[in-house]
């Protein structure tokens, strides 16, 4: 491949996965604007929790398909799916139809989230790789800023129909970019077997239950109640049903040597704690800086300005951190690094300390996270061949988005748990919301630091992974093959 068309490769996935990670915050300022048009408010979390349900649970999907039918079908397709759900949602009719759409919008998302990290697998060499991960790493970092201001801007001084169909001209570019800069792909007879659709619908299901106990449970009734029996009860039993399924399948969509593999096994264990370790500061750190240390909205959205910025450095600059000390090493490095930050960050609740401290305590916790996970995802990458190296950074991307979805509800629940429990023996008010607000964070971040813990004693348990592993040469000529 030329170096002129992998830039425009590499241009393409850059602006495609800006485009499904804004998406996934974009609506959020907006809301006040859609609400009062299509009505309905109390359905509104759904807007968000459709996408990401979608999202997650089709990844794993598209990485069996990327390995089995090649990357070029999978990105492309998932890139028109995701604008025909853009141009939907901008017709949306009512809070029910754009449910839907968002949901139609996430499936197409999943082929791009899954997708854009296996072919930057295939483009770099394990020494190369750092560089598009801090740049994937600023992608999402950008988004997550921009996102909610776009949103609330259009919707505010345009109409919130315009948020969906600015993803249009910029999608369709993005396809021309794919479809001019992608090489040719030639695959083998066996590598290509019967889709296991069952399996898919039963993930599907199975991730919808799992979202609909953690949305609902603790908010529209009690997480001790029947209605959440009913749907853990749902939930157990469609994880049994799809279990099943998979072992049966001739072409399950996660394959068992993802699992059966211990390094494997452990990197993908790995990066669903740090999913649930990072959904603390983001959910809660701009809280306890507007409740705590007085900043206002914007200003206590800068708290995590530190971590936003570090993280994509780190990233970039990781390869040589895993090229000198090897990927679990380097891994090992970032979990300790991310424990050390969360301590800290307790320590300056006692202390008393203004807001400067917790956005440099922010920014070490984003060097710890942007060491950990390109190693853990190139590691993994460099010691899989080229035909399983979808589902393997799928099955990756898969357990960090369920560990996200598993740390909001543990530290919602014990937020408010702490925080309402504070409240009841305190009488001052103004004392009181500051008093509340900083236990239920020190418990966040303290369980946060537990979790963080856990990880290091769970990588210390996984085999060290060669940064100069002799599978890369036999991708090289797998890719030789797959390129015309």
């Amino acid at each position: 491949m030329t170096l002129a068309r992998r830039r425009g490769l590499v241009a393409a996935l850059l602006l495609v996965m800006f485009l499904a990670a804004m998406d996934s915050s974009v609506t959020v300022s907006a809301a006040p604007h859609i609400v009062a048009e299509l009505g309905d408010g109390a359905a509104f979390s759904w807007l968000l929790a459709a996408y990401v349900l979608a999202v997650t649970a089709s990844v794993p999907v598209y990485g069996k398909l990327a390995d089995t039918h090649g990357r070029r079908p999978v990105i492309v397709g998932g890139t028109l799916l995701f604008l025909a759900g853009s141009a939907l949602c901008a017709a949306g009719w009512s809070l029910p139809s754009l449910i839907a759409f968002r949901f139609v919008q996430g499936l197409g998302a999943g082929a791009i989230q899954g997708t854009v990290q296996t072919v930057a697998g295939d483009l770099y060499e394990p020494h190369e790789r750092g560089r598009i991960q801090g740049a994937l790493a600023s992608v999402w970092s950008i988004a997550a800023l921009v996102g909610p201001v776009v949103g609330g801007a259009l919707a505010q001084y345009g109409h919130w129909r315009v948020i969906f169909l600015l993803n249009l001209p910029l999608g369709l570019s993005a396809v021309w970019l794919l479809a001019r800069s992608f090489p040719k792909e030639r695959l083998r007879n066996d590598a290509v077997g019967a889709v296991d659709w069952r399996g898919a619908v039963g993930l599907l299901l199975t991730y919808a239950s799992l979202m609909a106990l953690l949305t609902l449970g603790g908010i529209t009734w009690p997480w001790l109640s029947v209605q959440n029996g009913a749907l853990l009860t749902v939930f157990l039993v469609l994880v049994l049903v799809t279990t099943r399924i998979e072992r049966r399948a001739a072409h399950p969509f996660i394959p068992g040597w993802v699992w059966q593999r211990r390094e494997l096994a452990v990197a993908s264990l790995t990066l669903g704690l740090m999913g649930v370790v990072m959904t603390g500061p983001l959910l809660l750190l701009p809280v306890y800086a507007q409740a705590v240390l007085g900043l206002g909205p914007a200003a206590s959205a800068a708290v995590l300005a530190g971590m936003t910025f570090s993280w994509p450095t780190a990233a970039l600059l990781s390869n040589r951190l895993y090229m000198r000390v090897g990927f679990r090493d380097a891994a090992l490095i970032g979990a300790a690094t991310v424990s050390v930050a969360l301590v800290i960050t307790v320590s300056l609740t006692h202390l008393g300390a203004h807001a400067a401290p917790f956005v440099a305590v922010s920014a070490l916790l984003g060097i710890g996270f942007g060491m950990l996970q390109p190693a853990l995802l190139v590691g993994v990458q460099a010691v899989v061949p080229w035909n399983g190296r979808g589902a393997a950074t799928a099955n990756l991307m898969f357990c960090r988005e369920t560990g996200q979805s598993l740390g909001a509800a543990l530290f919602g629940a014990l937020f408010n748990a702490a925080a309402n429990q504070k409240f009841v023996v305190s009488a001052d008010c103004a004392a009181v919301c500051q008093e509340h607000v900083t236990t239920g964070f020190r418990y966040v971040y303290l369980t946060g630091t537990a979790v963080a813990v856990a990880m290091l004693f769970l990588l210390l348990t996984m085999p060290p992974l060669p940064s100069n592993s002799s599978r890369d040469q036999r991708d090289r000529e797998l890719n030789a093959m797959h390129e015309g």
